[in-house]
């Protein structure tokens, strides 16, 4: 947020000039924008409470008859504001988010490269897909089962990244950063694999 005002120039901390009341420049930050301070745990009706309570306040409509910098603040601020709901409202989505803020590369998410605990659990599921490819639908309750085992993964990883949102807000250590880090990726290989599952699946129902 700027610290005095592009308009009248008086001294600014929020998001209308105190002196004149012009709208002032969104800030980029997601959580700024919201107000909130940049944590992996947030409530989720208390965020989309904020959304909607700014959606109103900064709301294009308000600001027709205001000159041309306030309108185009209000676009800005709407679409910053906008952005920012569909990633902070996803525990994933803004743990991404906040890799990024915090100087990690994400681009390497969802690596190819499968993660030594789940070979021999991939393996069995790529049989059975090519299986299932040259039309042996037998092995659909194989699929079935595998697709059960990698939800209860998926599950399992979701708890940890719980448990690592809240030790990160509370110690800030860049190593649990790292961790949770480790653990996006094996969540976006597991939910990769239901995908497949689902995929192959939803064939059979398609053929039967």
């Amino acid at each position: 947020m700027a610290t005095s005002c592009w308009n009248c120039g008086a001294g600014v901390s929020a998001r209308f000039c105190p002196a004149c009341r012009a709208l002032q420049p969104p800030p980029s930050d997601y959580f700024a924008i919201f107000d909130l301070p940049r944590r992996l745990v947030i409530d989720g009706k208390e965020l989309e409470k904020r959304f909607y309570a700014l959606s109103r306040q900064l709301h294009p409509d308000l600001f027709s008859r205001r000159g041309a910098r306030e309108r185009e603040y209000s676009l800005e601020a709407t679409a910053v504001l906008n952005d920012a709901w569909r990633t902070l409202r996803n525990p994933v989505s803004r743990a991404m988010y906040v890799l990024k803020l915090e100087g990690f590369d994400i681009a390497e998410q969802g690596s190819k490269e499968v993660p030594p605990e789940l070979l021999e659990e991939v393996f069995e599921l790529n049989m059975a897909l090519e299986e299932m490819k040259a039309g042996d639908d037998t092995v659909a309750p194989q699929l079935v089962e595998a697709r059960q085992r990698f939800e209860d993964m998926r599950d399992e990883v979701d708890h940890s990244l719980g448990d690592e949102f809240a030790a990160w807000d509370t110690a800030r250590n860049r190593d649990t950063l790292t961790a949770i880090r480790g653990l996006l990726n094996r969540r976006k290989y597991i939910t990769n694999l239901i995908a497949q599952a689902n995929e192959a699946l939803a064939n059979v129902s398609d053929r039967v």
